[in-house]
């Protein structure tokens, strides 16, 4: 990808419950407001009590980037089972069909400037048959944005996720940490310096733990994200 032509982002996580969805709503809301055509999709989102409708996630992102595209545009997948969407398809009898999801993926972000498409869990969830959300990753061929948590356990868990990313062949914009507490313990305190010492993919900043509602959560996100002074390592990638 040309930085003359940025297309978008695959967000991921380095497990389920980092933040990841707050933090692409953020981005999707920091976007807009800085006049850029924002498309959102959430591939397969799991735990949703009405399938019929948008679940949570899915709603978050589509408020957040004001999209008016369809709904099975935002969402081609919802399940009840807060599982794996490979496992929570099955139990459900649904098909995942991976060739046109890809299809879908594809089209989208040819309608718009810049594309947020946020997996599911990390990068080994199993997404449909013996394919991993990695396996679409690539195959959308978007820089991935890979959202951390600060506390013990997350140099492992980023090392190991970047270094899937390289064997996968999944080029990688950036990593940030996420929900950082205003009051940090040591691991929290040294999480930052660590992992920038120990990874070659950049550290694109450090958001902190906020409250509220979604929505709420997701603004306060945009303006955090609008002040990082690491903004110049993005440029290559955001069409600002």
């Amino acid at each position: 990808m040309s930085a003359a032509s940025p297309e978008g982002f695959f967000i991921t996580g380095t497990d389920t419950g980092v933040g990841k969805t707050l933090v692409s709503a953020g981005l999707s809301l920091y976007l807009r407001q800085s006049g850029i055509d924002v498309g959102v999709m959430k591939p397969a989102e799991t735990g949703v009590s009405e399938t019929s409708a948008a679940g949570p996630d899915a709603e978050l992102l589509r408020w957040a980037a004001g999209s008016g595209d369809e709904l099975d545009e935002i969402s081609p997948y919802r399940f009840k089972a807060a599982l794996a969407p490979a496992v929570a398809a099955s139990r459900e009898q649904v098909r995942i069909n991976y060739s046109e999801l890809v299809e879908r993926a594809t089209a989208l972000i040819k309608q718009h400037q810049f594309t947020l498409i946020e997996g599911a869990g990390g990068l080994m969830v199993p997404l449909a048959g013996g394919l991993l959300m990695a396996d679409l990753a690539r195959a959308l061929k978007l820089p991935l944005l890979l959202v951390v948590r600060p506390g013990l356990g997350t140099i492992n868990h980023t090392l190991l996720t970047l270094f899937c990313a390289r064997a996968m062949e999944i080029p990688v914009a950036g990593y940030l940490i996420n929900r950082m507490p205003a009051e940090q313990g040591l691991a929290e305190e040294t999480a930052p310096h660590s992992l920038a010492s120990l990874t070659t993919e950049d550290l694109l900043g450090v958001l902190p733990e906020v409250t509220g509602s979604d929505r709420e959560k997701a603004a306060v996100l945009a303006a955090e994200l609008a002040k990082l002074p690491t903004l110049p390592l993005w440029r290559p990638y955001l069409p600002l």
